[in-house]
């Protein structure tokens, strides 16, 4: 059983969060062990095991990383070596990259501030491009192949990610990038 199954709510990029709390805590306190203590043993086991998925379940689709992830597992849209990262991005990345190299060598504050509201700012307009086809999607209707742009951008984020934590490596202790 899936994630969304678990929690008996739709596949989607944007579920409605405060549902979704509300059916982690009434699935807490349904399956939480103490409740189970002078049960039989298999029940016990049982329960500690839905316990522990709507754990993870809620964990996975409260975060929208983390979900978009899963949902991209989920259609088979993330096999592994299937897809790479587009090579015109990794052209535009290179005056980024540039500039971590630079600052590796000889830190200076403007610089490192540009290179993260560089990253930021493009991480913004993957999403913002990527967003309807997102919004849209509907589990079931929307063929799988419609998915490829939110790959792309999956692939794109994470490879921003790395460009932040080499950006952190420069960053004050009270100046990480998130």
């Amino acid at each position: 059983m899936n994630h969304f199954e678990f929690f008996n709510i739709p596949v989607s990029f944007y579920p409605d969060l405060v549902d979704l709390k509300q059916r982690y805590l009434k699935n807490s306190k349904l399956f939480h062990p103490d409740f189970h203590t002078l049960a039989e043993a298999e029940k016990q086991a049982e329960t500690e095991s839905q316990s522990t998925h709507n754990n993870e379940a809620y964990q996975v689709l409260a975060d929208f990383d983390k979900r978009l992830k899963y949902i991209l597992e989920l259609k088979g849209m993330l096999e592994e070596n299937k897809h790479e990262i587009p090579q015109e991005f990794l052209l535009e990345m290179m005056d980024v990259n540039e500039a971590i190299m630079e600052l590796e060598f000889d830190f200076d504050e403007a610089m490192y501030q540009k290179a993260i509201q560089d990253a930021t700012e493009l991480e913004t307009s993957l999403l913002a491009a990527v967003q309807p086809v997102m919004e849209s999607y509907v589990d079931g209707v929307t063929p799988s192949e419609s998915l490829a742009p939110v790959v792309d951008f999956f692939l794109k984020r994470r490879y921003l990610w790395r460009i932040k934590e080499n950006l952190n490596k420069f960053a004050p202790a009270s100046k990480e990038v998130r």
